[in-house]
This record gives structure tokens, sequence and C-alpha cells, in this order.
């Protein structure tokens, strides 16, 4: 009897593992095998719950995203308790990583009170024990544009203590170093500061292990001075831990080319940045998706398949010309790496602690970290750094700041505002 189409990638997901685990060293991502590691990515959140429990539906979507030449993924909201191992399979069959965000709509570090407590640890350390024995993860987010307005960056320290504790849980747990990380939003007046301090200090044990950043200043057409991409090389050069877009793909006008990426994995950035994942697998109404899953139903309608006017499971079908676009634009990009056994990561730079700004910045160089369960009392308290002042201060940019997406159920990625919408209507 001839296995249906479905029944045969399940079958093959079961049976075996074709990737190898990543790293950081330095400012790069090297699989266990040595080879330097690109993101070519994909935002893929189907709707608020977590799309890694259906395997048919993991399974359609690989599909898809493999011919397209999709390595990974990022998904902002997962839920520890359900059974990822099938979902979680079928991708690393179709070579597909995953980068996961820890947080929830009700555990976020807020940007104008925050605080970091005990279940906030307690809910992150749970996704990181239920997602820790798959290889094919790549990455966990602490964060997600905590921070999007000049008077919000005081909460900059406590996303270094969420990442200083999710770090510390890992490692006495004698989990796999997976790398954690946060994604910050490009505020051209913050950006520069709040990477360079998310990594200073001197103390490795209480700093990201990756930058990212959901940039949408390159709309095409456009290029790499015209879109200030420029500028962000010269903040990214020699940056001490990885760096990639965790989104980008601006679509006004339409249709997107997907030129940025020619840039991003090209000789002008390849060398510090690490990749970029495209916004967003599903189309919804703000006109973003790679694919759909049928037309645009109306906003009342119900089913079990349809949230806010759009059908969110079933058979993809790729959006065109955007899917054709990104495609062709990636099957031509190869991205020059360095072996591990020849990179020498001591070439990184040490970056200094920037110092508070009339422009907004208003963490006054290293600070102490908050202790968990610790509120914001308003003030910081001053300590060295374990290393010199490294690199000059950094500056605000002139990267333009692109309008984010609308984003619609499965987008996730928005600031306070949005999240306080999601969480009162979701909850």
């Amino acid at each position: 009897m001839k296995l249906s189409w479905l029944s045969a990638v399940l079958l093959g997901a079961a049976t075996t593992n074709a990737l190898d685990t990543i790293t950081a060293v330095g400012n790069k991502f090297f699989t266990s095998k040595g080879v330097q590691f690109f993101a070519k990515g994909i935002a893929y959140q189907l709707t608020e719950d977590d799309p890694l429990v259906d395997a048919e539906q993991c399974s359609r979507d690989a599909a898809l995203m493999k011919t397209l030449g999709t390595n990974s993924l990022r998904v902002y909201h997962v839920d520890p308790k359900a059974d990822h191992d099938k979902c979680m399979s079928v991708f690393d069959n179709a070579g597909i990583y995953l980068m996961i965000d820890l947080d929830t709509f009700n555990t976020y570090i807020l940007p104008n009170d925050p605080w970091w407590n005990q279940t906030q640890h307690d809910r992150y350390a749970e996704v990181i024990d239920t997602f820790i024995k798959y290889d094919n993860v790549l990455a966990f987010f602490v964060g997600n544009e905590i921070i999007i307005k000049e008077d919000q960056s005081n909460a900059a320290p406590y996303i270094k203590a969420a990442s200083r504790d999710m770090k510390a849980y890992r490692d006495r747990k004698g989990y796999r170093k997976v790398p954690v990380g946060y994604s910050a939003a490009d505020i051209a007046q913050l950006r520069p500061m709040l990477q360079d301090y998310l990594t200073c200090g001197g103390n490795a044990s209480e700093n990201i292990d990756f930058f990212a950043l959901n940039s949408y200043s390159w709309c095409d057409p456009s290029s790499y001075t015209q879109s200030g991409y420029d500028n962000l090389q010269k903040q990214a050069k020699d940056f001490p831990v990885p760096i990639l877009f965790s989104e980008t793909g601006c679509n006004t006008p339409r249709p997107r080319l997907f030129d940025d990426q020619e840039a991003i994995f090209g000789p002008e950035m390849n060398k510090d940045w690490s990749g970029s994942i495209i916004y967003e697998w599903i189309e919804e109404a703000n006109n973003y998706g790679l694919i759909s899953y049928g037309p645009p139903v109306a906003p009342t309608a119900t089913g079990a398949s349809v949230k806010g006017g759009f059908v969110r499971a079933g058979t993809p079908t790729p959006v065109l010309p955007d899917f054709e676009n990104l495609s062709r634009k990636w099957a031509t990009i190869t991205p020059t790496g360095v072996a591990s056994s020849d990179y020498n990561p001591s070439h990184v730079s040490t970056r200094a602690c920037p110092t508070s700004t009339p422009s907004g910045w208003l963490v006054n160089g290293n600070v102490a970290l908050p202790t968990l369960g610790e509120t914001f009392k308003g003030t910081y308290s001053p300590i060295p750094s374990a290393t010199g002042s490294g690199t000059a201060e950094p500056s605000p940019t002139s990267t333009k700041n692109p309008a984010p997406p609308n984003r619609e159920i499965a987008g996730m990625s928005a600031g306070l505002v949005g999240v306080m919408l999601f969480f009162t209507f979701w909850l």
C-alpha cells in the first residue's frame, strides 16, 4: 500500500535526525561540524497559540518552506506543556532550526514599570526545559521590542537580568548552551546604545549571547546607503556577539523584491551579520504574508481555523510574486563564511557601557543589575566594568525609523501598547 505524502513525512520525522546543533562563538554561529551558520528564516505564528503542536500543519508548511530555501523559523509564543515532538522532527528533517521567544502575553518585561520576578523566571525556564532536547533549537529570546520609546530605556537592565538568569538556569541544569538573546526595535535614537549596553561590562555571564534587530528601513526600491543599512553595519562592525535581523521585509511599495538580502548576505555585511528572518509566513490584513491558506473571509466569520478574517490552517499557497521573489533571491545567495577552526574570536570589539544622553538613553554606564524579584526604584547603582572602555561611545544614527508592520494575530512582536491590547483581548 502506498503511503500518503503526509504519512511519509511523519514517518521520516520519527526515524531521522538531520541537523547539527548550533553554538555562538565570538560574533558568529557555528554548527557542531564547524560550519558557519547564516539564518534564512521566516517569522512563523499562525495564531496567538503555539504553532508547533499540529503535526499535519507543520508538515504541509515545512514542505513548502523547504522549496523556498528556509533554514530557520522564529516562533513568538509556545505552550511548554504541549507535545512538540512531531513538529520539531518535521522541521528538523526539512533542515529548519527554531528560534523561540520565552515570554508570553502576561510575562513580558514592561518598559514603563519594569520588574523581573520568580513567576517570569519560572515561565521562561519552562520553555527552556521543553525545547532544550531538540537539536534544531537555535536560540531563545528573553524579550522582543520591550523598549520602543526614548523614555523606556530604564528597562534595559531588566532585559539583561533576564538573560543573566536564563543563562545561569541553562548552565546550572547542564543543558546545551543554546544562545540566549534579545530582539530589538530599530529605533535610531536608542538602538546603538541598547546593543552596546546588552554586551558591555565585561561579565559574559550577564551579557546576551546574541543581538537581533527588527528593521523595516529597506523598502524596495532602495540601496545599502539609502536604507540606512550602512549605518547598521557601522554599529555592528566586530560586534562582540552574533547579530542578525529578527524581522525584516518592508512591504511598501509592493511587490516586495527582498533586495536587502543581497546586502545582508553579501560582502558589505556578512562578516558581521548572521542572516535575517523575513516577516512573515501567513498572509493577514497587514499584507506581509508569504503564503495564504485561502482567501480572506468576513471579519465576523468563525470556525476552527478562522480568526480575524483569515483562514489560519490548511494547504499553504504562495502569495505571488513575493514568494517567488524571495525564493529566487535566496537561491542566488550563498554567503561566504569561515570554518570554526579558522576563526579567531579575539578580533571582536569590547563595547563600552553607554552614558546617559539628552536624546533619551537613561542608563548611565555600567550599573548593578536587578536581582530576581526586584522592581525598578527610579535609579541604578553604578559599578565598574570588568574591562577597559572598549570602543568609542555610540551615538544615535541617521537611519530613519520606519513604521513597523501593523501586526495581526500572528505578529506578536509589538511594543507595549500592542502587547497590552493583545493581553486584554485574549485573556
